[in-house]
């Protein structure tokens, strides 16, 4: 048991479905929860920093909710943004059904949920939100954002939301000298114990052309 985590990709952990009450994107209604998936009785401190301190997301398009969970993030972008395709992805495979069950009964049908796999390679997102699962330790965490990152459109933002005392800030000096062309990183909001980072990917560098004047 001690090795059934949230970010566990089959939990073993009892499933102890309940529904809760919550409030996202102005709307409020019930959600499907349960055991072995992040935070299951509520919806996470972090992640409501994060929905609070973060623009309306671009109205078309694909956008990522990365690490989903039980989908507060998914459920928010795709209820603000209804033609847009939003892909949950979570290697929880319980986390995932969840958000389908979730989607499905607040009549959302843009909402892909998948595993990281699943997502085509040729797809490119206009925003990324993310609740990072931070306790999946530094190297696991690292390769998880040079996996997403790169996959931001030009002039495109990732909205990350981390707790100060879990490392926010040294994360963010590793975005900046890891994506340190092309990309850019700033601290946006600090709100209960939390950090939110915008990382903001550039479009193509162009050169101005030169006028030659002959001599």
């Amino acid at each position: 048991m001690a090795s059934d985590h949230y970010f566990s990709a089959s939990p073993s952990s009892a499933e102890h479905l309940r529904r809760i009450s919550v409030t996202l994107a102005g709307h409020s209604g019930e959600v499907t929860t349960a055991g072995g998936v992040f935070s299951p009785d509520h919806v996470d401190g972090g992640t409501a920093v994060l929905l609070s301190n973060t623009p309306p997301p671009p109205p078309g398009g694909h956008l990522l909710d990365l690490g989903s969970g039980w989908g507060p993030i998914a459920l928010s972008l795709a209820t603000q943004s209804p033609h847009a395709t939003v892909w949950a992805v979570d290697v929880n495979e319980r986390a995932l059904d969840l958000v389908r069950r979730n989607a499905e009964a607040w009549g959302l049908d843009n909402v892909n949920a998948v595993l990281p796999d699943d997502v085509p390679d040729d797809v490119s997102f206009r925003t990324i939100r993310s609740n990072p699962p931070i306790r999946v330790g530094k190297n696991e965490l690292h390769g998880l954002l040079r996996r997403w990152l790169p996959r931001l459109e030009e002039r495109s933002d990732a909205w990350l939301v981390v707790q100060r005392n879990l490392g926010s800030d040294s994360l963010q000096r590793w975005i900046a000298a890891t994506f340190d062309d092309g990309y850019s990183v700033a601290r946006s909001a600090t709100a209960r114990g939390f950090r939110v980072l915008k990382v903001r990917r550039h479009g193509a560098v162009r050169t101005a052309p030169v006028d030659i004047v002959e001599v």
